[in-house]
């Protein structure tokens, strides 16, 4: 079990404490519901630094990135991030990531904790352009500063005008007395907010100064929720190296105006039309669907599994993501989740759940 430069402090906080992807995580301090609501309606701290990020430079930096990611990274100036997922040969994910323009000729690739080492072996493998590879993953440290207030809370630790970063831009600057962090706005909560990327031991000094300047610890479960409440995917629930980016719903990522892996096939399926989605849906009565649960048709013929699934703190009701035919996704469309002996009906919605 690895652990964060924060792990200590986590648990002097009273945080439970629990494994994943391979590190000792916090996952609540005071209840999910609760964290929950405070990202909803303040602002809340996530230590999330298991996370991986690879550093891609030199002349062919960006030929490798084009190559191996499904969005198109030509686009991206500096100061710009982007969401993108890398295919494989198959017609799955890898990963799905998002990917910083630092400098000319130098990228930050940002990957999901549990495919760390499989995604720097798939990139390796794909590397016959000599671009520069470098894993910086157990160097760096992020946090996840998210709600509506978190701009206001945070103003006072940087030089920087945090509210003028705009959604998916970064800059690099002074963050709670530490030089040359990135401060980036790609949340994955829905509130707002921004990512702090510094190096391990600077992130206790800027973790204490940021909940000394008002933001709550929040756990692992919360962010499950917020991400869900939004109806953004995670990577091993609603996309794996079996579910295609069109099928997914990323076909706003995948971009055929250039050669990537497996980009031929994928343009085919994108043609030919996926013959199952990816949907969200919303329980019509009680109850609370989970990962696994079968989704069924009104004649309680199995169609389809849920991918993710919770009670929205929110919105006080039942709230998932799972993959059925095509015939069944379209908004408005009647479902049922098995959730023990009882088939619940649900109904297809459009995303997000939660609209703020």
């Amino acid at each position: 079990m690895k652990n964060t430069a924060l792990t200590a402090t986590h648990e002097a906080l009273g945080a439970k404490m629990v494994p994943f992807a391979g590190y000792n995580m916090p996952v609540q301090y005071e209840g999910v519901n609760i964290e929950h609501e405070t990202v909803r309606k303040s602002v809340g701290v996530f230590d999330v630094s298991h996370m991986g990020e690879f550093l891609i430079s030199g002349p062919n930096a960006l030929a490798l990135i084009q190559k191996t990611c499904s969005n198109d990274a030509s686009k991206l100036t500096i100061g710009k991030a982007q969401y993108s997922c890398i295919p494989n040969d198959d017609g799955g994910i890898v990963d799905d990531l998002i990917i910083y323009k630092l400098k000319e000729e130098q990228y930050l690739l940002v990957v999901n904790a549990s495919n760390i080492e499989k995604d720097w072996n798939w990139i390796s493998s794909k590397n016959t352009v000599d671009a520069e590879m470098r894993d910086l993953s157990e160097d760096y440290s992020l946090l996840a500063i998210q709600g509506p207030k978190a701009v206001e809370a945070m103003q006072t630790l940087t030089s920087k005008d945090l509210a003028a970063i705009k959604f998916y831009n970064f800059e690099v600057g002074d963050f709670a007395g530490i030089e040359n962090v990135i401060i980036s706005a790609t949340g994955y909560t829905g509130s707002g907010g921004f990512e702090i990327y510094c190096k391990n031991n600077e992130v206790k000094q800027i973790w204490d100064k940021v909940t000394e300047a008002g933001a709550t610890p929040i756990g692992l479960a919360a962010r499950d929720t917020l991400r869900l409440e939004m109806g953004y995917c995670l990577y091993g629930n609603d996309i794996d190296d079996t579910t295609s980016p069109i099928e997914a719903g990323l076909g706003w990522v995948t971009k055929f105006t250039k050669e990537f892996t497996n980009s031929e096939a994928l343009a085919d399926q994108k043609r030919r039309g996926a013959t199952r989605k990816l949907i969200a849906f919303e329980l019509d009565e009680r109850g609370i669907p989970r990962q696994g649960y079968d989704i069924v048709d009104g004649q309680g013929k199995k169609i389809g599994n849920v991918t993710s699934g919770t009670m929205s703190p929110m919105l006080g009701k039942g709230i998932g993501l799972g993959y059925v035919p095509t015939v069944f996704a379209d908004v408005n469309s009647k479902i049922h989740i098995q959730i023990r002996k009882n088939a619940v009906p649900a109904t297809v919605v459009k995303l997000p759940f939660y609209k703020g």
